[in-house]
């Protein structure tokens, strides 16, 4: 049932990818785990391993992060990150795996995107798009606590989990000004009920 419960979530979301060998019934196969399934960081701690040990031991990367599927490499030459760029895309091909359209090496004063932030050598920084995604998000929940759909209780529990995220970045100044600007003005209850 964990299994069958992310099946076509994702089917809008992505391509087609057409890999060496693959017949016609491969635009059949199911691709991808919606995010926040059960199983999708086990399952890609388990998928992604030989990946793993394939960066560390045969392109011998001696900087590498991975979290699920976002990963980044670090290396001093920018053709050796080329070169791996091109090793990785033939081993991710051998696992039915793409690399994101944009990714690309680049020098870490640009700022990396890594799992919500860019992050530069000494500060990180909230994606622009994350922020503004969250303040409709929080209006639109505000907006429901306001009328009696849901409880303040999920509004708070929304607030506290993008806070906690947040707190692995530069973002004090946009902690406050999102937050700082909320009122939520609950809905009086009504006369007691005979």
């Amino acid at each position: 049932m964990i299994l069958a419960s992310g099946r076509d979530v994702l089917s809008g979301e992505y391509d087609l990818a057409w890999f060496p060998g693959d017949d016609l019934f491969a635009a059949l196969r199911p691709r991808g785990l919606p995010i926040g399934n059960l199983t999708s960081q086990f399952w890609a701690n388990c998928y992604l391993n030989p990946f793993d040990h394939f960066v560390k031991r045969e392109l011998r990367c001696p900087g590498y992060v991975r979290y699920v599927d976002d990963f980044v490499l670090f290396a001093d030459d920018k053709r050796l990150l080329w070169a791996w760029k091109d090793a990785l895309v033939a081993r991710l091909a051998r696992l039915r795996l793409t690399l994101h359209p944009g990714a690309h090496p680049q020098p870490v004063t640009e700022g990396i995107p890594f799992l919500g932030f860019t992050v530069y050598p000494h500060r990180r920084r909230l994606k622009r798009r994350k922020g503004i995604h969250f303040q409709r998000k929080l209006r639109a929940l505000v907006a429901q606590c306001e009328a009696g759909e849901i409880p303040l209780a999920a509004v708070t529990a929304s607030v506290r989990s993008w806070a906690g995220h947040l707190r692995h970045g530069n973002t004090v100044g946009l902690r406050k000004a999102v937050l700082g600007e909320i009122r939520v003005k609950l809905p009086r209850p009504g006369p007691p009920q005979p």
